[in-house]
């Protein structure tokens, strides 16, 4: 276990309308409630991020008591179907940041620590678990971290790994890989790693250029580190083509563009003899049309999917006793600007950031995204917020940008069209902009996302910022071009639900290779860099604070209301552990789907 004044940080770390009238887009109508993360983003499935955002439903419906084991009673077998809204850019988890990518590793990879799933655990307390790991221990000055590699962590029974052990020869390897210039999340730039060591089969010892307060959580991130045997590094096999790890799902067919079939780990590691994964296959369907999705829930076809808002009441009616999760993790949605624009174009003074900001209707947005009337005339309890660049679902860390706590820089997030004028024209715009396009991804986070987008181009239009736009495919252009800063204009993008809130400052204001806008700003850079380290908790919380209120006066990334996915998730009604299990980011193929089973 952590030791030291690192037991005493995770233990004290806690979690805590207009309509759009004229303005919007012609077709953007009420759509989707998105609470769901990505881009990486997630509305993969049941497993990837437990979503999060603005409007945030209190209380789910049709939730059955959860008994006091909730894994009493449960029955081995079955096949769980479930669906998803794409094929992976590439199946190797360092080849590519999409949400399709990290969602298929977890399944079949290991990471070093996971977060805990389960009931009573809520989005905003999950905690780093071991995994691979039997424990980590620390120095007490947190400049070194002893992990402990388990002795019964066995890969899967497929040449030509053949069910062998785990050694920390693979996770050497793999560390190399995630580290390498190829790699699209580098552990290394997540934490002050200096260097790691190996000492013998089972141990590892992490030397850091500082302390870490995110440590843990970095090793848990279903985003950045996966373990992959030696084999895959000697020409055994190649991690694009085929998965083949010690993660509780093992390979056996991928159809493109129609499914994955996953079988049983039965020597995995955290599953108790003769215990989990309890279901014996999950069938994952490739169906990106969400009424398709939606049809075959309604049919049966499929035993989890993502559910609508504008379809939630009615899908109540059709199935009274289908179970309800309401997703409330912390995810982000914004607008940000290409790299040049923000140096020396169109962007680089921060009235023209700050004036299309102010030409946001957020209380608008917000109905449009998460239809909160309709939602609660339905009996459903929605509770409503605005973004800051910490997401609202962070509610240990996040600074309501409503509040007094924003200073002057609330008025920043305020409705005020004049007063948006008035800034452009005081930035020499006095006749408008050409911003170039304003670029963002269709069809792969739902509705809302693309209704979201239409209704920023109609509003940023409205005070004179024009904009051609351009509708980007996910894997070919979105995902690895403008999502890493590669693009001209403006575009429209989601951010992953972080297990760790710093992780947002890291990506956003550091030398992260997704720091979208390639943003330098030496005082958010310290700031990230500082909270980072600061284990603390009161300390890093005014840091956070700072950091939010730096945004707002300057705007490099524009907090948005709504984006990916569907904010609710539905299952029939003999699915048991849903939706007591729950976690964030793109585990849940390991930490949520094992336990699990049907009635």
């Amino acid at each position: 276990m952590a030791g030291n004044y690192w037991d005493n940080y995770w233990r004290e770390r806690k979690s805590r309308r207009r309509f759009l009238g004229g303005a919007v887009a012609p077709g953007a109508g009420a759509s989707a409630l998105a609470l769901v993360g990505c881009g990486d983003d997630d509305d993969d499935d049941d497993d990837g991020g437990d979503g999060g955002g603005l409007a945030t439903p209190t209380a789910g419906v049709n939730a059955t008591p959860t008994p006091t084991d909730p894994l009493a009673g449960a029955k081995r077998g079955g096949t769980y179907k479930l669906d998803a809204t794409g094929d992976p850019p590439t199946l190797d988890p360092y080849g590519n940041i999409s949400f399709l990518t990290k969602a298929h590793a977890a399944a079949h990879y290991s990471r070093l620590y996971m977060y805990k799933a389960g009931p009573g655990i809520a989005y905003g307390s999950v905690r780093p678990t071991p995994d691979a790991a039997q424990s980590a221990e620390s120095t007490p000055d947190g400049l070194k971290w002893t992990v402990k590699l388990r002795n019964n962590v066995k890969f899967h029974d497929i040449a030509p790994v053949n069910g062998r052990l785990m050694t920390t020869e693979d996770i050497k390897l793999s560390w190399e890989r995630a580290n390498s210039a190829s790699s699209t999340n580098k552990p290394s730039a997540q934490m002050p790693v200096d260097k790691v060591e190996f000492p013998d089969a089972n141990t590892m010892v992490f030397t850091m250029k500082a302390p870490a307060a995110t440590f843990l959580d970095v090793l848990a991130d279903s985003n950045v580190f996966y373990i992959l045997p030696k084999e895959a590094f000697s020409g055994g096999f190649d991690p694009a083509k085929i998965s083949i790890g010690s993660g509780p799902w093992v390979w056996k067919t991928y159809e493109p563009s129609v499914k994955f079939i996953r079988d049983r780990h039965p020597a995995w590691h955290l599953g108790k003899p003769d215990g989990a994964p309890f279901f014996d296959t999950v069938e994952t369907s490739i169906i990106p049309e969400y009424a398709n999705r939606l049809a075959q829930f309604l049919a049966g076809n499929s035993d989890t999917s993502d559910i609508n808002a504008d379809d939630l009441p009615a899908m109540i009616k059709q199935l009274p006793t289908a179970r309800i999760e309401a997703r409330t993790g912390p995810t982000l949605s914004f607008t940000f600007f290409d790299p040049e624009a923000l140096t020396t174009g169109f962007a680089k003074d921060p009235r023209v950031r700050q004036a299309i900001s102010m030409s946001y209707d957020r209380d608008a947005l917000m109905e449009l995204g998460y239809n909160v009337k309709k939602l609660r005339d339905a009996g459903l309890k929605v509770e409503t917020k605005w973004h800051n660049v910490i997401p609202a679902g962070e509610t240990a860390w996040w600074v309501d940008p409503t509040g007094t706590q924003m200073g002057d820089a609330a008025k920043y997030f305020k409705y005020n069209p004049t007063e948006a004028k008035a800034l452009l024209s005081a930035a020499g715009f006095a006749s408008g902009v050409d911003a170039g396009t304003y670029q963002y991804t269709a069809n792969r986070y739902g509705k809302l996302f693309n209704d979201i987008a239409e209704a920023n181009i109609a509003f940023q239009s409205a005070i004179g910022v024009k904009t051609t736009t351009e509708v980007q495919d996910y894997s070919s252009k979105y995902i690895t071009q403008t999502f890493i800063g590669n693009f001209k204009g403006i575009a429209f993008g989601y951010e992953t639900p972080f297990p760790e809130a710093g992780s947002y400052l890291t990506r956003f204001f550091t030398d992260n290779p997704q720091n979208h806008s390639k943003v330098n700003d030496a005082e958010l850079k310290k700031i990230a860099e500082d909270a980072a380290k600061e284990v603390n908790e009161e300390k890093r919380k005014a840091l956070f604070v700072q950091a939010q209120k730096i945004n707002a006066e300057k705007m490099y990334y524009i907090p948005n209301v709504a984006g990916a996915g569907t904010g609710w998730s539905a299952s029939q009604a003999n699915i048991r552990n849903h939706p007591e299990f729950v976690t964030k980011a793109y585990g849940g193929y390991a930490e949520t789907v094992p336990f699990r089973w049907k009635a």
